[in-house]
């Protein structure tokens, strides 16, 4: 017996063992399969012990199935879910099974697509499933929830509102020039556009809290051997993840470590020691050294307290990334006496402390929220680049709408125009408009089953 290829299933839950495992289906006009599958016809919304069977009638697993008829599923179609023993032998059985009947295996994120496809989420909604799955602090997965439930996507459909009244307005005083209006005053243009313009800029602040509750800040410790880079790791992790001896040239390549600060996820990476050397292995750290840098979003420079900045920590300054953001840390206070304090703001910023005591790691902590742009608020709503990126793009053109209508002869129709491509760069986070290589991109990422 064979089903419409447009049925496909995967086992929901993760790898290993288990006491439950769930294996989802979705597609067309499930009760056949179900029906070939268990013996039984499964009423809607309820769950039916069951014996999951093989081609021969023999039972495969005992367990529950839920059946979940379209459109009132998660895809939207008829969904399936087969809960049994969650072992991992017992699982990949049942799905066989499930494969046998006509299912074939879901591509990663293929269950979210679908919903996505038959209008049960919009994007920014499916892109928040996976992120609510990934989200490493509780504060990304409390903001992940609010994203889920749609509380970004009515805010941007609420942009998407103001912008299309405004549209409105533009393109029907270009349909009728002959009525002698004065388009700019009756129609409030400027204060439209300053409503517009705050109401964004509000969206976007979220937005970014949002983005670096998702993504964190990758931040790398570099220095000359024997700074303390590895203490201040083990420090900040809370645990002695880095070997720490006298011997300079210790770490030899790069250890990594994620921590939070204020729900604030900080990837930090220990990096070898920054100096010439003969030494094969330790040159090969270095050059992973100033690969990680290149990709790191601040660098914490450690300095010895008792030496201060010479001639070769300013010849790694000079080299490090024009936009790499970084703070430096004057470490050891605790062999010179001095107690623990902060100077300087942006690029300037100098922290002291002592790696090994702990003296100063709030101030260390608060600069590193200070310089992540973080300031903790119970709104915030996930986001991703290409979301800031597309607010981006909006207020841009918002923006250029505005200095056309301030201009000593405004043309409507570039006016109208910019009001179309800042309603087309919103509509980009929703999915309202989207490109098939974009959804691709961004399903492709979700794990198989969800």
């Amino acid at each position: 017996m064979h089903y419409p290829p447009a049925t496909i299933a995967a086992i929901a839950t993760a790898p290993g063992r288990g006491g439950v495992g769930v294996i989802r289906v979705s597609g067309r006009d499930l009760l056949a399969f179900a029906q070939a599958l268990t013996g039984k016809t499964p009423r809607p919304r309820y769950a039916q012990r069951v014996d999951f069977r093989d081609a021969a009638g023999q039972s495969l697993d005992t367990g529950l199935l839920l059946y979940f008829p379209a459109p009132a599923s998660f895809t939207g179609e008829d969904v399936l879910e087969l809960q049994g023993h969650g072992g991992p032998v017992v699982m990949n059985l049942l799905l066989r099974r499930c494969l046998e009947l006509g299912a074939r295996l879901a591509e990663p994120g293929e269950f979210t697509r679908r919903a996505f496809l038959n209008n049960k989420l919009d994007l920014a909604q499916a892109e928040a499933v996976a992120d609510l799955i990934d989200a490493s602090t509780q504060a990304a997965a409390r903001s992940a929830v609010r994203s889920l439930q749609g509380e970004f996507s009515q805010a941007i459909h609420a942009l998407v509102d103001e912008l299309i009244e405004l549209r409105m307005l533009v393109e029907a005083t270009l349909d009728f020039p002959e009525e002698e209006i004065d388009f700019l005053e009756a129609a409030d243009a400027f204060g439209r556009l300053a409503r517009l313009d705050a109401r964004l800029a509000k969206v976007r602040e979220r937005a970014g809290q949002g983005k670096l509750l998702q993504a964190g800040l990758h931040v790398v410790l570099i220095g000359q051997p024997n700074v303390g880079k590895s203490s201040l790791l083990n420090r900040l992790a809370g645990d002695e993840l880095a070997i720490v001896t006298d011997i300079a040239g210790t770490t030899r390549d790069a250890l990594k470590s994620s921590i939070q600060i204020q729900g604030i996820p900080l990837h930090i990476i220990d990096t070898a020691g920054l100096r010439e050397t003969d030494d094969p292995v330790e040159r090969i750290g270095i050059a992973r050294t100033w690969q990680e840098i290149e990709k790191a979003d601040l660098a914490l420079l450690l300095l010895d307290a008792r030496i201060g900045l010479t001639d070769a920590d300013r010849a790694i300054l000079a080299k490090l990334p024009a936009q790499l953001r970084r703070i430096t840390l004057r470490n050891k206070i605790d062999l010179t006496g001095e107690p623990p304090g902060r100077q300087g703001e942006g690029a300037d910023m100098t922290v002291s402390l002592s790696a090994k005591s702990g003296a100063g790691m709030a101030l260390l902590e608060q600069a590193l929220l200070e310089v992540a742009g973080w300031h903790q608020t119970e709104d915030v709503f996930i986001a991703r680049e290409r979301h800031l990126q597309a607010l981006a793009a909006c207020a841009r053109h918002l923006a250029a709408a505005r200095a056309e209508v301030a201009s000593p002869r405004p043309a409507l129709e570039l006016f109208a125009e910019e009001l179309r491509l800042a309603q087309r760069a919103l509509s980009e986070i929703t999915g309202e408009f989207s490109a098939d290589d974009l959804l691709g991109a961004i399903f492709s990422r979700f794990c198989i089953g969800k």
